[in-house]
């Protein structure tokens, strides 16, 4: 069964911060950055994620099997926080009703609520 989860960060650097994660990622992943369009995708061997840049955000998404998902939320928010420590991004995830419970990096949380964040 696929699962979905969403996280918004709010930053006002969200094309900056998409590519770098694409440059970074594209060391051990396929992965795509478009300027232009202001999307992205991040391809991992169990799942697919996009990014779309925004005005004041960056939304990504993550898509796999639900005994994935929390590889695939870890493996492009971690380093996204640890990109935007500086500018202390906060990756806030919603996934979808189906989903697991997920484990994720320390600092790092998935929720239903959308008022919960988490800052790392």
């Amino acid at each position: 069964m696929t699962s979905r989860s969403r996280a918004r960060v709010a930053t006002d650097r969200p094309q900056r911060y998409a590519k770098q994660l694409a440059a970074h990622l594209g060391r051990r992943i396929e992965t795509t950055w478009d300027e232009e369009t202001g999307h992205g995708r991040l391809i991992f061997p169990d799942g697919i994620g996009t990014m779309t840049a925004q005005p004041g955000a960056l939304l990504l998404t993550v898509e796999g099997d639900a005994q994935h998902l929390a590889a695939l939320k870890d493996g492009a928010a971690r380093h996204l926080v640890r990109f935007g420590a500086k500018d202390e991004l906060t990756v806030h995830w919603q996934r979808n009703p189906a989903a697991a419970p997920a484990r994720l990096h320390p600092g790092l949380h998935s929720c239903d609520e959308p008022t919960q964040r988490t800052r790392a």
